[in-house]
């Protein structure tokens, strides 16, 4: 059973109940909605479907809704400019803009920019260098050209942007994500902790929270970033934009290490399959880039324009998942010897549980541990030790069992509320066997809370004879 989490994003190729069926089959774990496209009616019926898909497949599948952010783009053209390499570019606010001038969709890039500072356009492909400002224009010399058209993205690097972190498109979407109860939110270009307070205050609690990393002072800010959010995810494509490109394998290392140590789940996500759009098998490259995130420690891995928008969106996943068993099938010795767990709010009876469960398995040899949890908390921070073994997560609460979906290692499983210790265990001890996770005879870690229906008190280890 794949221990790595498969994310994958859902577009135009892969909205239909047939195809989004495919993908779970195939071993989807989290469907990301990717609120920088498509209307609410279209995320409605998709978030509709992965439900009823999931349902029938008896395996729950995480909804990941993602915020488009302050993304600042060129905006309409009425035809594809020429910037001529040497070339002098005026850029303004595009109820401004006139003549020559290249509308832009941010109002307050005069304030943010000075004289030579960088403007990326179209992920770095257009460069250009500030030369003169002056409200509401930038004037910029062209250092790498090119045809430019419409809504290509543009990047500060460097650069403290003052916009906000939520928009009011992202206000909006949010709102939609709370009424139709997705399990978690992806925030984009997150600099602060602050980011992730001011959009936890407008969604409940029980709604986790995904910190995009794609940002030069989002490095600068981890740890904080770490202890306010509830998983990050290392966005490579205006990461790789805002860093020279060669240093942003050293960034995700760095991201996925201090995930790890903090105990917070970390998806690697942009073109690890890109060649599968239009090719029905992965590059050699991208399949090393995949195995180097699953032995990095991540959590997950995502698929983006692959599934949403290729030709070959369950070929991607099958891809993903066979890189995943050829990396953790093969014996690697000191695998995850690396880790340096991070108590980050001080020792606490949940962190010292997880580590005397994972002492536990490799002294008894035990094949399987088992976490019954209310918040999905403990599942987490036992999976941050990486244990060698499976952990059958079990909850009554049927968001907890989706987000759990995407945490290393975890087999969620919803269950009726427990009536008591020893009701509880046997529900474990026959899921485990329907699952074969066990065996008869064999010995399982068995972690929990006293009393059972309140978040929060995991206090009980103890070891149970299938």
């Amino acid at each position: 059973m794949p221990r790595t989490k498969i994310v994958g994003t859902l577009g135009p190729a892969s909205n239909t109940a047939e195809s989004i069926r495919a993908l779970v089959d195939a071993g989807l774990d989290v469907a990301r909605i990717n609120f920088s496209h498509g209307t609410h009616d279209q995320h409605a019926r998709t978030i509709a479907t992965v439900r009823e898909v999931s349902e029938a497949a008896g395996r729950p599948v995480a909804i990941l809704g993602d915020l488009q952010g302050p993304r600042i783009r060129i905006g309409a053209l009425a035809a594809p400019v020429e910037l001529e390499v040497g070339g002098t570019v005026v850029l303004v606010p595009e109820d401004v803009a006139s003549g020559d001038e290249i509308p832009i969709t941010y109002a307050d890039l005069c304030h943010d920019v000075t004289t030579g500072n960088r403007v990326l356009i179209n992920d770095g492909l257009f460069e250009l260098v500030v030369t003169r400002v002056e409200e509401p224009r930038v004037w910029c010399t062209i250092v790498h050209g090119g045809k430019l058209t419409s809504n290509k993205g543009m990047n500060l690097p460097g650069i403290a942007v003052s916009a906000p972190s939520l928009t009011e498109k992202d206000r909006a979407d949010l709102a939609f994500a709370v009424a139709n109860d997705l399990d978690m939110v992806a925030l984009s270009f997150v600099r602060r902790a602050q980011d992730i307070h001011e959009l936890r205050a407008l969604i409940p609690k029980t709604m986790l929270v995904v910190a995009k990393i794609e940002k030069d002072v989002a490095l600068d800010n981890i740890e904080e970033i770490m202890q306010a959010t509830d998983a990050v995810m290392v966005a490579r494509g205006d990461l790789g934009v805002e860093l020279p490109f060669e240093e942003v394998p050293i960034a995700q290392k760095h991201i996925i290490a201090t995930a790890n140590r903090m105990g917070r789940p970390v998806i690697t996500a942009t073109q690890m399959l890109e060649s599968m759009i239009d090719n029905p098998r992965p590059t050699r490259a991208e399949a090393s880039d995949v195995a180097n995130a699953i032995l990095d420690g991540t959590d997950a891995v995502m698929l983006s324009a692959e599934t949403a928008a290729g030709h070959y969106p369950r070929l991607a996943v099958e891809a993903m998942r066979r890189i995943i068993h050829e990396i953790e099938t093969r014996p690697r010795p000191g695998a995850h010897s690396h880790l340096d767990r991070r108590v980050v709010n001080g020792v606490n009876t949940e962190e010292a549980i997880a580590a005397a469960t994972v002492a536990a398995v490799r002294m008894l040899e035990a094949p399987l541990v088992v976490v019954f949890t209310k918040s999905g908390f403990t599942a987490r921070i036992v999976s941050s030790h990486r244990p060698s073994v499976p952990i059958l997560a079990l909850t009554d609460e049927p968001r907890v069992c989706r987000q759990l979906a995407l945490v290393w290692g975890v087999v969620p499983r919803l269950v009726p509320t427990a009536r008591g210790y020893d009701h509880m265990v046997a529900m474990a001890l026959r899921e485990a066997l329907d699952l074969n996770l066990v065996t008869k005879g064999d010995r399982v870690l068995v972690t929990a809370g006293v009393p059972f229906d309140v978040p929060g008190t995991t206090n009980l280890l103890k070891v149970e004879t299938v």
